[in-house]
């Protein structure tokens, strides 16, 4: 049997190689194998024998200097925080738990969907950190805020990792529930403990935040921050302050954000959002021409729907509202979803506001309705905005068409829009129904302020109805943490209606409420206005009635515990037999009498616990065992 070539000269370059020391086994394959079974019988023993017989490197190893340690790496720390999953454990069975999730938002079962989020935390599939956040993002959308931070605490408490995302969504949260100082302390906390940075999205919602909140030197800090960590300039985060210093008229802070981006960009701004800002800048420093020039320039730019609305509202505030709607046409001819998105909800609410402005209702009605055929569809702050301006200008019943309208927009009224519509019918002279939209905010679950409760109840005593005041303060004091000024306003509509023996029913009430302090100044209000009456000693009798009252329940409690710990001492003492083993020498019991008598006596006087009385017990208890035994 011949050798085939590659194996002839394989052999011949060994031999002819005398340093080469051969191998411990060759083996030489000759013909193919005759089936697969057997091409794998020999890959099983060629592992087999590599397993057993060590590398012919390893026998020649000599003794090195021993190799640094290795670092540990990071997700086999113990120490180190945990990092968020990847997209890629959105596969399989959670892929399909994302999708019916994703469904329930799609439907706008939140509830649902949040609920559902919950029940899979512990169940054998676990959703990940991408569908919370889809559910938390349809929750802020929908300023349902409680709800995001009740399932928000929720996975946290499970040990979900939040990505930075979730993080997004909190700081948007407690900015829009205007509370920055909180937002910030959640920052302050992600920057010290999360294993992950702060991505532009995330300055871009804390300057939006801090600048609508009115914090704008914070916003300003918080950009000087970005820039150190090296981001590139962003035209949003620049446009975001250029707006904060529009609101307080600063012109020239404007105009300095301006140049500083524009030196920073290599003196060319091509992103278009920062122009309508910028117009707004030229307007309050007076010099319109330039205005209009920075608008032609504009339009010559990338712009955005968020560019354009900007651009609108320069115009439409600056009295050029019929160059904003030929800007507009043009915005509405040029969006063609999904290709080019020019127009979007803040566009309509531009337009609105500035039809409104003009007194043109009736247009600003029509736009408002068109919504829905460049699908944007109109938000709680929407319908208020509008709601507003038709109270404002005595328009009550148009405005109680737009409310009416809501239920089929899928929008939720929320306490703004309720007081809205309440102080309007006020000024129509309409109460009853003012006091019908304040008991439907309660009813739907909303909680109103105190600043809306007083209103309802200042409206309510003007017109004379005492009684419905007096029904909504009964009301409001199970559901409000109600202050001094909410009581004394509803005491004094009382003293002024003659009503003392009703004022003094409320300040027996508010005598037995902690929450709030009757202190010298709140008895000095109760007593003028009793003394108008010479009904002042009526306050003194009450208080120090109260005050008995209180020595008296203070007392039977005192008395209860008493009770409870004789009780305790007799249910001890019952613990000891008399008479485990029949008629025994009366010489052990009487020693276990006296010890449980010595140490009844020391327990009143607070010296012995029952612990050494139970050990005393055992010990008698032993003793008689042995006597027993040795009976």
């Amino acid at each position: 049997m011949a050798l085939s070539k590659a194996s002839f000269l394989t052999h011949l370059r060994a031999v002819a190689n005398p340093r080469r020391r051969p191998p411990l086994c060759v083996s030489i394959r000759l013909l193919s194998f005759s089936s697969p079974e057997e091409a794998a019988a020999e890959r099983r023993r060629r592992k087999r024998q590599l397993r057993m017989e060590p590398p012919l490197s390893a026998l020649n190893r000599t003794q090195t200097a021993p190799k640094p340690q290795q670092q540990t790496p990071y997700y086999l720390n113990p120490n180190n925080p945990k990092l968020p999953e990847h997209v890629s454990a959105l596969t399989g069975n959670r892929l399909n738990l994302h999708n019916r999730i994703l469904a329930l938002v799609r439907e706008n079962d939140l509830d649902e969907a949040a609920l559902y989020t919950r029940h899979s935390i512990y169940s054998n599939c676990r959703p990940t950190i991408f569908t919370i956040n889809a559910v938390l993002t349809a929750l802020l959308r929908q300023s349902r805020y409680a709800d995001l931070l009740s399932l928000h605490r929720f996975i946290t408490q499970a040990g979900v990792v939040p990505n930075i995302i979730t993080h997004n969504l909190i700081f948007q949260t407690y900015l829009d529930c205007r509370k920055p100082d909180t937002a910030l302390e959640h920052y302050k906390q992600f920057l010290n403990d999360a294993p992950m940075n702060p991505s532009p999205t995330t300055y871009r919602v804390l300057i939006k935040g801090l600048v609508d909140n009115n914090k704008l030197e914070r916003a300003m800090e918080i950009k000087s921050e970005m820039d150190s960590r090296g981001f590139a300039p962003d035209t949003l985060v620049y446009h975001y302050l250029m707006l904060g210093h529009a609101r307080v008229s600063d012109g020239d802070g404007i105009l300095g954000l301006y140049e500083e981006l524009r030196g920073r960009l290599g003196g060319v701004v091509d992103d278009g959002v920062v122009f309508g800002c910028l117009m707004k800048g030229y307007f309050i420093k007076g010099m319109e021409k330039e205005a209009i020039d920075c608008y032609e320039e504009a339009l010559g730019k990338k712009m955005s729907a968020v560019g354009y609305n900007s651009v609108l509202d320069a115009l439409s505030k600056n009295g050029r509202f019929d160059e904003a709607l030929r800007l507009f046409d043009r915005m509405m001819k040029e969006h063609e979803p999904p290709k080019k998105l020019s127009v979007n909800l803040g566009s309509f609410n531009v337009i609105v506001d500035g039809y409104c402005g003009e007194g043109r209702f009736k247009e600003a009605i029509e736009v408002f309705r068109k919504m829905g055929e460049y699908r944007c569809s109109p938000d709680t702050l929407s319908f208020n905005n509008l709601i507003e301006r038709l109270c404002d200008d005595g328009r009550v019943v148009e405005a109680e068409e737009i409310y009416g309208e809501m239920e089929g927009k899928g929008v939720s009224p929320d306490e703004f829009t309720y007081g809205l519509l309440m102080d309007a019918c006020f000024r129509e002279n309409r109460a009853d129904d003012a006091a019908g939209y304040f008991r439907k905010m309660v009813d739907s679950g909303l909680r109103p302020n105190l600043s809306v409760y007083n209103r309802l109840v200042d409206g309510l005593v003007k017109v004379g109805k005492i009684d419905e005041a007096k029904g909504f303060f009964e009301l409001m004091v199970k559901k409000l943490k109600m202050d001094v000024a909410g009581y004394q306003l509803m005491l004094k509509v009382l003293s002024d209606a003659g009503r003392l023996d009703e004022m003094l029913q409320i300040v027996d009430t508010l005598l037995d409420d902690n929450g709030v302090d009757f202190d010298e100044e709140f008895q000095e209000f109760v007593k003028v206005e009793l003394r108008k009456e010479g009904r002042e000693e009526e306050l003194t009798k009450l208080m120090e009635e109260k005050e008995r009252l209180k020595a008296e329940a203070k007392a039977k409690e005192a008395e209860a515990a008493e009770a409870a710990k004789r009780s305790a001492r007799a249910a001890v003492a019952s613990l000891l037999p008399s008479k485990l083993f029949g008629n025994k020498e009366t010489d052990s019991e009487s020693k276990s009498e006296g010890d449980i008598q010595a140490l009844n006596k020391e327990s009143s006087d607070g010296t012995a616990p029952e612990a050494e009385l139970a050990e005393r017990t055992t010990e008698t208890e032993g003793d008689k065992a042995t006597e027993h035994e040795t009976a």
